[in-house]
């Protein structure tokens, strides 16, 4: 099954995935492009879901992380990244991106 893959973004436009995006190295940015590529093919065999998140691993580095969340069947919400060393500060950032975007998505609805 493929998935339309995109990023979360805030009430003020912001994207916390694509800040965190524009920040890496070249080589590493390749590795998570090729990660949101596989993840657009249906491949999701290296996300750990947990939280109501997944953590996709990328075993290069540090340890590299994309948090995301799934919107149905078909959607995958792009919240944001990290490396091994942050994960637990990361995991509860995307984790509150997430539950933010429930509320938003849920008031959106009831109007």
């Amino acid at each position: 099954m493929a998935y339309q893959v995109v990023e979360l973004l805030l009430e003020d436009g912001a994207s916390p995935y694509g800040e965190w995006f524009d920040k890496l190295p070249a080589d590493v940015a390749a590795k998570v492009a090729t990660a949101v590529l596989r993840m657009q093919q249906g491949n999701l065999s290296r996300v750990e879901w947990f939280r109501g998140i997944g953590e996709y691993k990328i075993d290069y580095g540090p340890g590299w992380r994309i948090y995301l969340a799934k919107d149905g069947l078909q959607l995958i919400v792009l919240l944001g990244g990290g490396s091994k060393k942050e994960q637990q500060a990361d995991i509860d950032r995307a984790v509150a991106l997430w539950n933010d975007y429930q509320r938003r998505k849920r008031a959106a609805i009831s109007k």
